[in-house]
């Protein structure tokens, strides 16, 4: 299994619009794996796309599955979150024992089938559905919030080449962002009934304003924020703001007593 880091600040700025716009389509909606697979079909082939994400306790907080071929990626999905395939996902479980990030960071991951290990996992998620290989959009935040956005190969399809490798990874941080203002909504949703507001507000922040708003949840300075950042105090001071402006709140202490602003 291969991995490298993805440095977004240098990835082309220029990215499809009308492959942005179906990647965001399915933001807050039951189709976001959907939108990624049919945004990400127009610069290469894919079969399946499954999105997986898990809150900072572990819990699995958005589950979202896309097929060329009807409900099998459904199917496949079902089994792995009943026989807590989690547990045995090279992703997931090499994601899990990495230390918290002082920033948002994300990987390129490559798996063929033959290189998982259990059987029973290798037959469910590949060996039954005629899937060859994966490749995988990893993300992990400073909050301990971790997820996969991954694209399948079928048999019937070429392995992935270096092409496709450079086009996912020219997708990555719009695919990270999306997958997290999603599972951040859902979260925010599921805290109480007036979490639906918060959630619209929540799916407008970027990764940046998203990292400044859970340092400062967790009880961080700007700061001390700006120093795990890495960044200016005055860049940090700008996403805070930004972040506020959005949320539609004032102050750090109106932050501070939302409820439905925090994750599960």
């Amino acid at each position: 299994m291969k991995r490298h880091r993805i440095h977004p600040a240098t990835q082309p700025e220029a990215v499809s619009a009308t492959v942005a716009v179906g990647i965001v389509a399915g933001i807050g909606t039951p189709h976001l794996a959907d939108g990624f697979l049919v945004a990400m079909q127009k610069v290469l082939p894919l079969t399946f796309c499954t999105v997986f994400a898990l809150g900072a306790n572990g819990r699995v907080v958005t589950v979202s599955t896309a097929s060329n071929y009807g409900d099998t990626a459904l199917q496949t999905s079902e089994r792995y979150i009943e026989n807590r395939f989690d547990l045995l996902d090279p992703n997931m479980v090499w994601l899990s024992a990495r230390k918290l990030p002082k920033h948002a960071q994300l990987w390129l991951s490559h798996q063929h089938a033959d290189e998982v290990a259990d059987p029973a996992y290798r037959a469910a998620c590949y060996g039954e559905v005629g899937i060859r290989e994966r490749t995988s959009v990893l993300l992990l935040l400073p909050g301990g919030q971790r997820a996969a956005v991954s694209f399948y190969r079928s048999l019937a399809l070429p392995e992935f080449a270096e092409r496709d490798f450079a086009a996912i990874e020219a997708h990555a941080a719009l695919l990270a962002e999306a997958t997290a203002a999603h599972s951040r909504g859902l979260v925010g949703a599921a805290s109480r009934v007036s979490g639906a507001a918060a959630s619209s507000q929540l799916l407008s922040l970027s990764l940046r304003e998203r990292e400044v708003i859970d340092h400062l949840l967790a009880g961080r300075t700007a700061k001390q924020a700006a120093r795990e950042m890495g960044v200016e105090l005055s860049t940090a001071r700008t996403h805070q703001y930004r972040a506020f402006r959005r949320l539609s709140i004032g102050s750090l202490k109106e932050l501070l007593v939302r409820e439905d602003f925090r994750p599960s």
